[in-house]
């Protein structure tokens, strides 16, 4: 069973020692076609319209706030509201979500490297150094770890449940998730 959820934020709770907590809410879901438990979703996020999604809502007799899709496994056997219910009884959840991007970036941030040193005329700064071998390959290796893109990808990371609130639909999970506070993610029923 999957779930669409938005990254509250973090907290941590009252109790000696406390632990930190991650804060999701499940967003209001609804399910339009269900096939072998896979079904087509719908969720609302942001103010996008054009035709194609009018079409679509039109298909499903959907309101005009639901305008995001997505196809995800589901515990209902037909149409109507996402079931929840799974989300109380669950102890460990598989969180998706993308991390944040930080774009190009130099290899000092992306693989914690140290850089050169600052004395002696250094001119070595924060670059890479040399990323060669000697004459034999000739080549630089594939997997170098050098500068490039950094973030922006998806991670995946399981998470014990210390509470889920049906009515608010808040959901408390220990520990931190990737993402940004506001970003949109999935979490999966894991034990």
């Amino acid at each position: 069973m999957e779930f669409i959820v938005q990254k509250i934020g973090m907290s941590r709770t009252v109790s000696v020692p406390s632990t930190p907590v991650t804060l999701l809410k499940v967003l209001d879901t609804k399910v339009c076609e269900v096939t072998d438990g896979v079904a087509i979703v719908s969720y609302s996020n942001g103010k996008k319209f054009n035709k194609a999604i009018e079409g679509i809502q039109k298909k499903y007799n959907l309101s005009k706030e639901f305008n995001r899709f997505a196809t995800m496994n589901v515990a209902n056997a037909e149409a109507g509201d996402l079931d929840v219910s799974g989300l109380s009884e669950a102890q460990t959840l598989k969180t998706t979500f993308k991390t944040k991007g930080r774009g190009f970036t130099g290899a000092v941030k992306r693989w914690n490297f140290a850089g050169g040193r600052a004395s002696h005329g250094h001119r070595m700064g924060r670059r890479v150094g040399s990323i060669g071998n000697c004459e034999w390959p000739g080549r630089v290796q594939p997997g170098k770890k050098m500068p490039g893109q950094y973030g922006n990808t998806n991670v995946s990371v399981k998470n014990d449940v210390i509470s889920f609130d049906a009515e608010t639909g808040i959901l408390v999970l220990k520990g931190s998730v990737s993402g940004p506070n506001g970003a949109l993610g999935k979490v999966k029923v894991a034990k």
